[in-house]
């Protein structure tokens, strides 16, 4: 599956997981590592290619993140991106300084296009820009390929050790084609082939599991959430009635959604599934808690409480099951996930369930290609492509401290949100959308008499990475059927508002 790699040194730039994912489009694939990985270890890797990402550093600073020097001389080519192409300067003997005017946004860089790198290119070519620092002296052997009036040195290359550098993002959808450039970077100098096809993973995954695992015991923590329904049936699918699935529902999911999980496993994929009805528990914790975060934390350790005393009872068990996948493992350092991420990622693993090893089939994948396998094992559309949910689910919807009730409100006007939405074809081009209960209370008239009831907030949001978002501008007549369905439907709602923020300043979740 993995015949060729292009190693992503992460400096902690914000677009790191965005990189990887771009290589991985090309049909290449890509890994995101640390700065500081030895080089014994790169070698060891034998990537095609490397990509130096950006990062908040000054590459003069004291502290500022640089990896062994000596990466330059192994003949492996590399592309600096921003505060990439800093550090291949300074460490080359080039001259690094701080901007008179800092660039950010979508700027016209005038680009060289014979370069490999910048072939297909027009003359002048809109990239992001992004930096306070720039490359005023490229290093001895360079050649300049890029500039923009504020920055004379956008891209620069050295062709015959095979080391480039750009000062902008192409990686990112603001820049125009920026996909093209690492094309150009992973075809036209790294030579790849382009043969990693994400369909043939879920079948060498299942080889692999059922030589790992054979004829032993594995549990699963099962939210019905994607992740941990992918790793849930590639388990089933290696070991059969072996894995046992325990679901936790904790009254927080949406409306129906845990007779629907548990139709698809129990029945559709006839998985052993224990499931634990435990809202009046989790309410119980839940109850006069109005801080989001603390919320967050209870809803967290319960799970985990709740998910242990269930694991005793089967008593020993060889295999743990987590539906980790790769951004949680870039994001906990790089290493292997300590959380159980099919719920919260927060709390940690039981620590009184006896278990001998922890399974993660998923951990190589981004969203979109467990999403993509998901199809594969046969796992139905409508879960597949399921709308993002938090962990705490319900909990972070409602403004406030969490009531019965107020839970039967929100899944109500929730789910007439949605079905709205489907019914106009519109969800699958918004990517995220849902109502949120708000802990404010106005003044309404509802059949001549008198009201003093909730607002609902509507929210849907269009994006590529979820690291930014554009409000989506639905329809009128659709949001005004909403809001009739809503007020006339749910019982103590008279008015709901739609969130036209987007991200930034806002965040996607009120909570």
């Amino acid at each position: 599956m993995k015949n060729e790699l292009i190693l992503i040194l992460d400096f902690g730039g914000q677009y790191n997981q965005l990189i990887a994912r771009r290589v991985r489009e090309c049909n290449v694939y890509s890994e995101v590592v640390p700065y500081h990985l030895s080089l014994e270890e790169i070698k060891q890797k034998a990537p095609k290619g490397i990509i130096f990402t950006g990062g908040p550093a000054s590459v003069y600073g004291e502290d500022s993140p640089r990896c062994d020097k000596r990466i330059f001389d192994l003949g492996i080519p590399i592309l600096g991106i921003c505060y990439g192409m800093q550090l291949m300067t300074y460490t080359l003997g080039g001259k690094v300084a701080r901007a008179n005017k800092r660039e950010y946004g979508t700027i016209d860089v005038s680009i060289d296009n014979s370069s490999l790198l910048l072939q297909g290119f027009k003359d002048t070519n809109a990239f992001l820009m992004s930096h306070t620092d720039y490359v005023e002296t490229v290093p001895e052997g360079f050649r300049n390929i890029g500039s923009t009036p504020s920055c004379p040195n956008a891209a620069m290359e050295n062709p015959e050790k095979k080391l480039y550098g750009i000062q902008f993002h192409p990686e990112v959808n603001n820049s125009v084609n920026g996909i093209q450039v690492i094309k150009n970077f992973l075809f036209n100098i790294c030579n790849c082939k382009g043969d990693w096809l994400i369909r043939s993973f879920a079948q060498e995954s299942i080889q692999k599991l059922k030589e790992k695992i054979g004829d032993k015991k594995a549990l699963c923590a099962l939210s019905g959430g994607v992740d941990s329904s992918v790793a849930a049936v590639l388990l089933s699918k290696a070991i059969g009635k072996n894995l046992t699935c325990i679901f936790v529902d904790h009254g927080l999911l949406r409306k129906n959604e845990g007779d629907e999980v548990e139709e698809i496993f129990r029945n559709q994929f006839d998985i052993n599934l224990i499931r634990v009805n435990a809202k009046d528990r989790f309410l119980e914790k839940l109850a006069g808690v109005s801080d989001p975060e603390t919320k967050r934390k209870i809803i967290g350790e319960e799970f985990i409480r709740v998910f242990e005393e269930e694991a005793q009872k089967m008593g020993t068990v060889d295999f743990l099951v987590q539906g980790t996948i790769y951004p949680d493992v870039i994001e906990s350092g790089l290493g292997k996930s300590s959380v159980i991420k099919s719920h919260h990622n927060v709390g940690g693993l039981p620590d009184y369930v006896d278990f001998k090893e922890i399974v993660e089939p998923l951990r190589d994948l981004f969203k979109d290609e467990v999403r993509k396998t998901g199809l594969e094992l046969g796992i139905p559309e409508n879960l597949v492509y399921r709308q993002p949910f938090p962990g705490p689910g319900l909990a972070i919807r409602i403004i406030g401290d969490i009531t019965d009730d107020k839970l039967t409100i929100l899944k109500d006007a929730d789910s007439i949100f949605r079905e709205e939405i489907a019914k106009a074809g519109l969800h699958k081009s918004i990517n995220q959308y849902f109502a949120v209960l708000t802990n404010l209370k106005s003044v309404g008239v509802m059949g001549d008499e008198r009201t003093y009831d909730y607002t609902i907030a509507l929210r849907a949001v269009e994006t590529t990475d979820f690291m930014t978002g554009v409000w989506s501008k639905i329809p009128y007549e659709i949001l005004e059927k909403v809001s009739s369905r809503i007020v006339n439907e749910v019982n103590h709602v008279n008015r709901v508002v739609y969130d036209i923020t987007s991200k930034p300043p806002a965040t996607i979740e009120w909570e």
